[in-house]
């Protein structure tokens, strides 16, 4: 029986750059927090932690490398078989240099590649928070009324090329359904290189929703155009979607990702405290149905990627 048949690898991400401090006490902020969530989130199960960094004094997403060094730096000091994926879609406003910087520097395993461009709304969060901790938060929030997280062609084969140069697997964002046809596109000209690992990101203001029509209309789209042999996808369900969507793919043949970057409560008005909680409640539900969360080492067999 192959590893895959049985195994699922839970991908945990930490903290992200969507949610601001105010919407809960829990969202890991300093280096310190963040690695410490991350490291915790391992032992609960997570075989891959992907890290954003912030500013420790206020919370906001930055794109400091040195903040990144501290947290990479305190993971490995406690756990040097997790697999980290590094974002390289930053924070709203980033440049793609800012965004990209962080793979020469780091070398890491993987890292996010976002695979089109999309409106990315989060100005309706604004109308749920009464009282704002810093005063950036609701000024990020209303600027994503108009705001495109821009990933043209040209930057997904720069970022792409930074990646391979630097033995960093992509891990393929696709927000929508017409993201696995760029994808194609740059499979058919080699600027992406097989087997590839999709994260289907599913439940934000401006791509696809997280229903399971949509699940499948993104399995569907994916099993058309690479093969079930040729690729790896994951979930991601925003919010309230993370648990049913991720139990979805379980039975698809997908992996998970659950999170604080994603969802903030562990059940109905309760809100996480920490990351290993939601990776413990993944892991019960895969329990319960007799799938098993994949070691780092497992995760690398599945992926076919070398530690780095």
């Amino acid at each position: 029986m192959s590893v895959k048949h049985k195994k699922r690898i839970v991908n945990c991400a930490v903290t992200g750059s969507i949610h601001v401090p105010s919407m809960s006490p829990y969202l890991p902020i300093t280096p310190e927090e963040i690695a410490q969530n991350a490291i915790d989130a391992a032992n609960a199960g997570a075989a891959s932690v992907h890290i954003h960094a912030r500013d420790p004094k206020d919370g906001k997403p930055s794109s400091d490398l040195e903040l990144y060094r501290e947290i990479i730096d305190k993971i490995r000091a406690k756990n040097k078989e997790v697999i980290i994926c590094i974002t390289t879609g930053g924070g709203a406003g980033m440049s793609i240099e800012e965004r990209a910087a962080v793979v020469p520097e780091f070398k890491p395993e993987l890292a996010s590649m976002n695979c089109g461009s999309i409106n990315w709304g989060l100005f309706p969060v604004k109308e749920k928070i009464q009282k704002f901790k810093y005063e950036w938060e609701p000024q990020l929030l209303d600027m994503t009324r108009d705001f495109i997280f821009e990933n043209t062609f040209e930057a997904m084969e720069k970022i792409c090329g930074i990646m391979y140069e630097n033995n960093t697997k992509p891990e393929l964002e696709v927000y929508d359904t017409g993201h696995l046809y760029n994808i194609a596109f740059l499979l058919e000209k080699g600027i992406v290189k097989p087997p590839i690992y999709l994260q289907f990101v599913t439940g934000i203001l401006g791509g696809i929703n997280s229903t399971p029509y949509d699940i499948m209309n993104l399995h569907t789209t994916a099993e058309r155009l690479f093969g079930k042999e040729n690729y790896e996808w994951s979930v991601i369900g925003a919010g309230s979607s993370e648990y049913p969507v991720a139990t979805m793919a379980l039975f698809l043949g997908g992996h998970v990702r659950v999170g604080l970057e994603d969802n903030l409560y562990l059940g109905k008005g309760r809100l996480a405290k920490n990351n290993a909680e939601l990776v413990e409640k993944m892991v019960r539900i895969m329990n319960e149905f007799d799938y098993e969360p994949a070691t780092p080492a497992e995760a690398r067999e599945i992926l076919k990627i070398s530690k780095n």
